[in-house]
Parts: C-alpha cells; sequence; structure tokens
C-alpha cells in the first residue's frame, strides 16, 4: 500500500540562531508530529521588516515542496490585536500573522481558502503574549501536518481583506529609459539587493547602476566579466539587480544600506 510522505514544515522568522526560539518552535512540532521534515528557510530576516520578510517569502515560493506547511514569523504586532491566519493555495499552506507578511503569496498565488486561527484546542495550553511562532503557530503547523484541516482552525476570511503591504519596487518616467530604485536587502556576503526586476527592463541593453556618491557601475552577467576588487552589478539568483564587488563587499566599500536610493539607466 502506497505510504503519503511525511508533510514538510518550512520555517522562516526574525529570531535569529543565538536565542532558543527557533528550537523551542521545532520541539513543539515534533513532540506533536515526529515524522515530519523540517526545513530553515531563514531566521535572519532584519528583526520587525515585515517589508523584508514578504519579499523573501515570495521569492523562496516557487523552491519549497508542494504540500509543505510554511511558518512564517515577523511579527512586531504580537499579543495585539492583529489576526493570525492561515492561507491555503493549490500548493502550499501558509501561517502568519495578518500584518502584510503573506502579501506576496495573496498576489501571486491561487488562494483556495483562508481562516482566522481561534480555536484554542490547536494551541499550547499556556500561551505567551509575545511568543506566538511556538504557542500557536508551530502546534497548528504539527496539527495540519498530521492530518488536521483549515476549516478546524477558526472561522473562513475573506482574503481580501488582510493587510497588504507595498513590495519593493522600482519607478521609470521615461519610458523605461532610467529606474528609479533602493537597496532592499545586504547579505552576508555584502551583495546589496535592489528593487531593480531584471523582468520590467530590455536586458538586451546594456545597463550601469548610479549611485549618490559617483559610482556607475556596469550591469554584467557574473564576478568574471570585471577584475577582482572592481564593482559590477548583475541579476541575482533572485531575479533582482544586485550589486557587488568581486572577492569583497559592495555594502562596505559603498556604504550603502537598506533604502539607499539607487538609479539603473542605459549606458551611453
Amino acid at each position: 500500500m502506497h505510504r503519503e510522505s511525511p508533510r514538510t514544515i518550512v520555517l522562516m522568522t526574525d529570531f535569529g540562531v543565538h536565542d532558543t526560539y527557533v528550537g523551542q518552535m521545532k520541539g513543539v512540532i515534533l513532540s506533536r508530529a515526529p515524522s515530519v521534515q523540517i526545513i530553515d528557510l531563514t531566521h535572519s530576516i532584519a528583526p520587525q521588516n515585515i517589508a523584508q520578510g514578504a519579499f523573501f517569502l515570495g521569492k523562496s515560493v516557487p523552491f519549497l515542496p508542494e504540500k509543505s506547511i510554511i511558518i512564517s514569523v515577523v511579527d512586531p504586532g504580537v499579543g495585539s490585536t492583529r489576526q493570525a491566519i492561515a492561507v491555503e493555495t493549490d500548493k502550499q499552506i501558509f501561517l502568519a500573522p495578518d500584518n502584510g507578511l503573506l502579501t506576496a503569496i495573496f498576489q501571486t498565488r491561487n488562494i483556495s481558502r483562508s481562516v482566522s486561527i481561534t480555536e484554542p484546542q490547536y494551541m499550547l495550553p499556556f500561551r505567551s503574549s509575545t511568543f506566538h511562532g511556538r504557542d500557536v503557530f508551530s502546534p497548528v503547523a504539527a496539527h495540519l501536518a498530521t492530518g488536521g484541516s483549515l476549516q478546524e482552525l477558526g472561522k473562513a476570511i475573506d482574503p481580501s481583506y488582510c493587510i497588504k503591504i507595498q513590495m519593493p519596487h522600482c519607478n521609470s518616467c521615461d519610458q523605461g529609459e532610467t529606474w528609479d530604485g533602493s537597496v532592499i536587502y545586504t547579505d552576508q556576503f555584502g551583495n546589496l539587493v535592489t528593487s531593480f526586476d531584471s523582468e520590467l527592463f530590455d536586458t538586451e541593453k546594456h545597463w550601469m547602476v548610479l549611485v549618490d556618491n559617483g559610482n556607475q557601475i556596469p550591469v554584467v552577467t557574473t564576478y568574471s566579466d570585471v577584475s577582482d576588487q572592481e564593482l559590477l552589478a548583475y541579476t541575482g539568483c533572485s531575479g533582482m539587480i544586485e550589486i557587488a564587488v568581486r572577492n569583497g563587499s559592495a555594502a562596505e566599500r559603498l556604504g550603502l544600506k537598506e533604502g539607499y536610493p539607487v538609479k539603473l539607466s542605459i549606458r551611453s
């Protein structure tokens, strides 16, 4: 007889790995659903940065297993009146606070049902007002992974009323000859991920990224297209333009941080 593979639970938080928070979440999950597989997508979202979490969740979902249960917790409003929600698409289930963290999911995925998580029997008996990742979302994920349904978790809600935030974007005022955007993230290598989505402009043309300190950075294919320690820009694995230094840190070289304005322009 065919036996269905264990469900996969994916974790994305801003908790970091220095404290015991992530371990406690995993302990709750495995205590209730010992056969599940757990993927740590990341626990390094900048603290309370909902927009960054929404961006990375949206970019990562295509690479996560079908039927997986994805817990996303970046929750500066924990303990307030904000809803805890469960959202089912045609491929996965998402558990998160209703604060905009699922914006990219609502924008790009086919939503089959959404509920507000309110039924206490699927949560831990004693719940902290500041750690719903452990006390609400983890036991709910374990319940779903062992055969539970969304309908049991609470009342159905209309996803159109769930909170959405503005996702990273860029604008052009001259029919795509130049684009204004910003830095949205710095990875561990010091590469600067920008809001320039490579799908929005003609990649057959030669482009450069301009920053206020006068640097004009060519958009090339990969690191080997420039010499050691030279600046470059390229389309990263997320489809966004990134600024880098070959064998170095663009963040250190340029002193740019999240939110810093940058411009994309055709090279003359």
